[in-house]
């Protein structure tokens, strides 16, 4: 396994790189268009409620690879030219957007309908009480189940591999066939992958317990 490493770890490396980029980018914005379409889904207009809980249900029925494969071949197709990267992180984005979505919306329904009648009373407009008093509250109760899909997250990242995105799993796959070290090659993957996930679990727990 050694010989392994020290003849791939460029490869290795260079996966890792592109799972942290995939994964902070759709992490990024996948929390944005999750919280946006939670807010949407509480919209006074029914037209707009609906069309959110559409966006919401479709990206949380269809699996990953089919949203990925998606913008991997019809979107360049017909549309712009993308690479495996792009349709993958795409993809990942907008798969976790519905779930984070669902997260929040169900922390701002825990909140009491109180604090959004007192900041408006006060003078407040209703996204600015939503962006001042019920989401600050509203987050700290969604984050256990936040940082679960972080963690998802990340571990659905692997679907770049699929797509040639050169992702750490794409290199672990690459390295297993050249070299017909399998199981190695797919252990230190494994490894790699703790490296980030792990963190990442600490962190949410610790800041979980900061703001509890």
């Amino acid at each position: 396994m050694i010989n392994l490493i020290t003849s791939n770890w460029q490869l290795f490396l260079s996966g890792l790189g592109v799972t942290l980029a995939s994964s902070i980018i759709a992490l990024i914005f996948s929390l944005i268009i999750g919280t946006v379409f939670a807010l949407l889904e509480l919209s006074e207009h029914r037209w707009i409620r609906i069309l959110a809980n559409i966006y919401v249900e479709i990206f949380r029925n269809i699996p990953l690879l089919v949203i990925t494969m998606a913008f991997f071949l019809i979107v360049p197709l017909y549309i712009v030219k993308i690479n495996g990267f792009t349709a993958g992180t795409i993809g990942l984005t907008l798969y976790t957007s519905a779930f984070i979505a669902e997260t929040v919306r169900s922390g701002i329904n825990s909140i009491d309908e109180g604090q959004l009648k007192g900041a408006l009373a006060n003078g407040l407009t209703y996204w600015q009480a939503m962006r001042l008093i019920v989401l600050p509250q509203a987050f700290r109760v969604v984050i256990p189940p936040l940082g679960n899909q972080f963690i998802n997250l990340v571990k659905n990242s692997s679907v770049l591999a699929f797509v040639a995105g050169l992702d750490l799993m794409y290199e672990g796959n690459l390295i297993a066939s050249n070299t017909l070290e399998t199981m190695p090659s797919y252990f230190i993957v494994g490894v790699l992958y703790l490296v980030i996930t792990l963190p990442l679990s600490y962190y949410m727990r610790h800041l979980e317990k900061k703001l509890g």
